[in-house]
């Protein structure tokens, strides 16, 4: 695993991959411009820690990206300046259930534009099987529990 940490900062376009702590907050590289930055430990959300609402419960981000990863190829996904429809048409084809009162187009073009930036950094893969391997490691420690 190499703990790769995407972070957004409030008040900051794009994404960032987090390089160190500090006492005070965070020193970050845009995946954009490879130019870094601080922030407080206040104005930051890892996308570990985003979900999607649907109707029965709320999907982690990294598992919409898996989503829209299968759907197309690991290539770039729709551009998240489309319209409002184009938009929800497109997630409701890669998340049939999401929550429309709670999901907004807001957040759709976010998470959309989040994507295609992971994807043309090339950080989308290697985000998306890191993930994925912390959740099998989880549901294997959960499973040793029960036995």
């Amino acid at each position: 695993m190499t703990d790769l940490k995407i972070i957004s900062i409030n008040g900051k376009p794009g994404l960032y991959k987090l390089l160190t702590s500090t006492k005070s907050g965070v020193i970050a590289e845009s995946l954009i411009d490879k130019k870094r930055a601080m922030a407080a430990f206040t104005n930051i959300s890892s996308l570990d820690e985003i979900a999607i609402y649907t109707y029965e419960e709320e999907i982690p981000l990294w598992e919409v990206f898996q989503k829209i990863a299968q759907k197309e190829d690991f290539n770039k996904a729709i551009d998240h300046k489309s319209s409002k429809k184009d938009l929800e048409n497109y997630l409701r084809e890669v998340l049939p259930d999401f929550d429309e009162d709670r999901v907004y187009t807001s957040h759709i073009k976010k998470m959309l534009q989040w994507y295609n930036i992971l994807q043309t950094s090339g950080f989308l893969k290697d985000f998306i099987d890191e993930k994925e391997a912390e959740k099998q490691a989880y549901e294997a420690q959960q499973n040793e529990k029960e036995a």
